[in-house]
């Protein structure tokens, strides 16, 4: 059993388009905007890797793996990846991971308004019983964020995979629920209606 593709899903200030090989440049210079794959605790392409990376989530795509999106500001212009993963059409579940942002959108609404529109479709379309996130132990940015959404820590898989420094990653995986669905909407959507 396979779930289809996801179609591209717009919002106010983000609009998230399946990957393609023919956004490397620009999510190249996206990257750029912070530096983020130097961060050790993340595992963020490279400018340099940024076409090998795309490639291989296209043939995880292919493979019905994963779906992998360019993320678009309000502006058109790409600042950022994410993906679902982990997809289990049997369990109906899934993982929203493999996210980045370019430093200029980051504590913005882009990121909320972002997970709102893919677990809409997570639960809505897809009928999900539950959607994951997971991060590593040391994140306390990334855990904050995903708290923020309203998910609720399962626990932390200790040793759990080895990082490309060679450090072992504990993650930390958060969960949202179908019967948390109607709340954490209305908390997401709360977020982006009130004043900055």
């Amino acid at each position: 059993m396979r779930w289809p593709m996801i179609p591209p899903l717009s919002g106010r200030h983000v609009r998230l388009v399946p990957l393609a090989a023919d956004h490397e440049e620009a999510l190249a210079r996206a990257v750029r905007d912070g530096d983020l794959w130097k961060l050790w605790y993340t595992t963020v392409p490279s400018p340099d890797t940024m076409g090998a990376v795309i490639a291989e989530r296209l043939q995880q795509a292919e493979a019905g793996t994963l779906r992998p999106f360019t993320v678009l500001d309000a502006e058109g212009l790409p600042v950022g990846m994410t993906n679902c993963m982990r997809i289990e059409p049997r369990h109906k579940r899934l993982e929203i991971g493999g996210t980045w942002y370019s430093a200029r959108v980051q504590r913005s609404a882009l990121n909320t308004e972002c997970k709102l529109l893919l677990l809409t479709h997570a639960f809505e379309a897809l009928d999900c019983i539950a959607v994951e996130f997971r991060t590593h132990r040391l994140n306390s940015q990334s855990r904050r964020a995903i708290e923020r959404l309203g998910a609720q820590l399962d626990g932390v898989l200790r040793a759990h995979e080895r990082m490309p420094d060679g450090t072992l990653r504990d993650t930390a995986v958060y969960s949202i629920t179908a019967a948390e669905w109607p709340t954490v909407k209305t908390h997401l959507r709360h977020q982006l209606e009130r004043p900055r």
